[in-house]
């Protein structure tokens, strides 16, 4: 499914897809839309898109979708739209993680596949039910953990699987941001008031929301699975219900140790996502603010810079590479690379055929080893860091 040479199946026969939140207001929606049309493979025809019928109409309108698709709840959407001859084949949940369960289940009990963002649910009793639902269901979970879609997160995680890098050592990640430096929550600010609300987004607040992103990411890239881990997460800001800081140690299966540091009380960082893996021949490191280059060292041999579509990327970089080298692919490309693949994944279940190998996204499974891994670091930090098995 190499995106520069698109299945012209695929980009003939769209897949229709429905949306539950990403209203007015709605940051990750938008990014969600654009994702799915960036690559043409899904035609936005349904939603519900706010958590009042007048919002959610007002909202779709906006889109230019047809106020008869526009739904007051998704518990009408699922019904109505698994009843219509053109209803939707796939739904896009982004909704603060507390719905991410309800919404999630209503669509695969009616064999409508799923694309939800992250974290899968707000607590691990929702994110094991959800589990169970997908997996007796027809339809297809895919979690849009979009930072394994960029080229370079692709090439790096070859290398490792491919044993360039040797056995693995060791794992850093970190994931710091500075936007709730203050408690701008308290203001009334949409992202920052239900990302700190623990009936919102469930007990972790910066490990919820960006650890979930960093813990992906590293065993996305190493292919390696937690066995422990011992963190102190802290609150900073004054009155603030949930953690904004969180340093957490990890044992991984096999020995590899590793270390995660996420805040979003870090003065100076945006979105300062880095990743390094080091093993007995070889470490990589890569960086989202800088994400079409790659570092790779040999041990004993200089380090080596590849780039995006460059000499030394390989074949699961160049899949989902849709331009030359020297123009930078960023956030909202590796966003689409989530949804090209679940398209890939939803046609072929369409026709009955197995899909490409090569298609690669983030599943139920990762997503119930993200919640766990939340409760685990709150667990831990309640003993005063004690290592808590995950």
């Amino acid at each position: 499914m190499a995106i520069e040479g698109k299945d012209e199946g695929m980009r003939t026969a769209k897949i229709r897809l429905g949306m539950v939140g990403g209203g007015q207001g709605a940051f990750i929606g938008g990014v969600h839309r654009m994702a799915a049309r960036l690559d043409d493979h899904f035609d936005l025809v349904a939603g519900a898109l706010s958590s009042t019928a007048e919002k959610s109409l007002a909202s779709g309108r906006e889109l230019g979708l047809d106020p008869a698709r526009c739904y007051g709840s998704f518990e009408e959407m699922a019904e109505k739209e698994a009843a219509r001859p053109d209803g939707i084949e796939a739904v896009s949940i982004v909704t603060p993680n507390h719905v991410h369960y309800p919404a999630a289940k209503a669509f695969l009990e009616r064999g409508i596949h799923v694309i939800c963002d992250k974290p899968l649910t707000s607590n691990l009793e929702d994110a094991k039910k959800l589990k169970e639902v997908a997996d007796k269901s027809s339809a297809l979970f895919i979690l849009t953990h979009n930072y394994t879609g960029y080229p370079m997160v692709r090439h790096a995680r070859e290398l490792a699987l491919n044993g360039e890098l040797g056995e693995i050592r060791v794992v850093q990640m970190e994931y710091p941001q500075d936007w709730l430096a203050e408690p701008i929550e308290q203001t009334g600010q949409k992202q920052a008031a239900w990302r700190t609300d623990p009936k919102q987004s469930g007990a972790g607040g910066s490990t919820g929301d960006i650890g979930t992103h960093a813990y992906n990411l590293g065993c996305f890239v190493s292919g390696l699975e937690l066995d422990e881990l011992a963190a102190d997460v802290h609150t900073f800001v004054s009155g603030r219900k949930l953690d904004d800081n969180a340093h957490v140690m990890l044992r991984f299966k096999g020995g590899a140790k590793g270390m995660l540091w996420c805040s979003q009380v870090a003065t100076g960082h945006e979105n300062g996502l880095k990743l390094r893996v080091y093993g007995s021949r070889g470490g990589i490191e890569w960086t989202q603010a800088d994400p079409n280059y790659l570092w790779f060292t040999r041990l004993g041999e200089p380090k080596q810079l590849i780039t995006r579509a460059g000499a030394g990327a390989g074949a699961a970089a160049a899949r989902v590479t849709r331009i030359p080298s020297g123009h930078p692919e960023g956030y909202l490309e590796a966003f689409a690379t989530i949804y090209t693949e679940a398209a890939a994944a939803i046609t072929a279940a369409r026709s009955g055929t197995a899909v490409d190998p090569a298609v690669v996204y983030p599943t139920i499974d990762d997503g119930v080893r993200g919640v766990a891994f939340v409760e685990a670091c709150i667990a831990s930090s309640k003993q005063n860091g004690a290592w808590v098995r995950v």
